[in-house]
């Protein structure tokens, strides 16, 4: 029996995030789409070969052949339909940020624990054997004890005007669409949430940071740093580097590895460079989703780990003197 996605809006992220993924696999399809501009909607049917364009979301919801749904809507929107898709009894892919703030990501996990649904956050990385092994060096010991992280990620600017990343409104601002993958990294890495000592944002617009930086601590001693950018001159970074009592690690673009990666470490066990596969992130991101739902397979990025991760980026909001997102 063939498993059906429903996607909601027609975002230019969704050919390779679910529709690249989806075709490699014989019994799994993206069964319909809805977008709130029906011509655009039937146009990107269209042009990916969806069978049903649904009137609008909740029609997508409705569809009685859709066991998954999609969401890569504006964060501002990703609660809302989530919730509705979650009381329609749909599995959810929902796109990062999960929600625009903690106490949403909250009514989200509590939402799907009580439906017995999964809702995975689209941290795609986390799937790929890059950041896998990057794990294990940290996890055996072979740079020793953790002492600091630098994780940076930063997009080529200017990034225009009207996109949403820069409307407060839709949830905009570089933490809640770049920033917190730097802050996913190093969570992720350590397996161990951290305190925001401090932060600071440079804003434009008024309250929609375009750069943040944050210093964090870990309760065994550990520090870090976070950055996200997409100020007019940057150009684009994704790369982690860790220093240990032992030796140093350096894991270059855990964003999209299969665009070109690195793992360099240098240890107990002397200096080695790694690379993986070329499978996409996305690939393995829908093997783990699908694991979840037909298996009862545990994910790395599911929604408590979303709150926690919401947390965090609160506290960041916060430390920086800018408003929560959805405040």
């Amino acid at each position: 029996m063939t498993f059906n996605f429903g996607v909601l809006g027609a975002a230019k992220i969704t050919p390779m995030a679910l529709l690249a993924p989806v075709s490699a696999e014989p019994v799994v399809s993206v069964r319909c789409v809805a977008a709130r501009d029906a011509t655009r909607a039937a146009a990107f049917a269209k042009q990916h070969n969806i069978p049903v364009v649904h009137r609008d979301y909740q029609a997508v919801l409705d569809d009685p052949l859709v066991d998954a749904v999609y969401v890569p809507l504006p964060i501002s929107e990703h609660a809302h339909w989530t919730l509705k898709a979650l009381a329609a009894g749909k599995h959810v892919l929902c796109e990062k940020s999960l929600a625009s703030n903690t106490a949403e990501a909250v009514k989200m996990r509590d939402q799907a624990s009580a439906c017995g649904l999964v809702l995975m956050e689209a941290f795609h990385y986390r799937y790929h054997p890059l950041f896998d092994a990057a794990v294990e060096v940290i996890q055996t010991g072979e740079i020793g004890v953790v002492e600091h992280l630098d994780a940076i990620f930063q997009v080529k600017g200017p990034i225009p005007d009207d996109d949403i990343r820069r409307n407060y409104g839709l949830g905009g601002g570089v933490l809640m669409d770049i920033g917190c993958y730097p802050v996913s990294w190093v969570r992720q890495l350590m397996q161990a949430e951290p305190v925001v000592v401090s932060a600071t944002a440079m804003t434009d617009p008024d309250q929609v940071d375009v750069e943040m930086k944050a210093w964090l601590s870990f309760e065994l001693g550990a520090t870090a740093t976070i950055s996200g950018s997409m100020q007019a001159d940057v150009d684009f970074k994704a790369v982690v580097e860790v220093v240990g009592s032992k030796g140093q690690m350096i894991v270059r673009n855990p964003l999209v590895p299969q665009l070109g990666h690195e793992l360099i470490v240098t240890g107990i066990r002397g200096s080695r460079r790694l690379t993986f596969d070329q499978r996409a992130s996305y690939a393995y991101q829908l093997d783990a989703f699908l694991g979840a739902v037909q298996r009862g397979q545990s994910l790395w990025t599911d929604a408590k780990d979303a709150v926690k991760q919401l947390t965090v980026i609160d506290a960041c909001y916060e430390k920086a003197g800018l408003r929560l997102r959805g405040g």
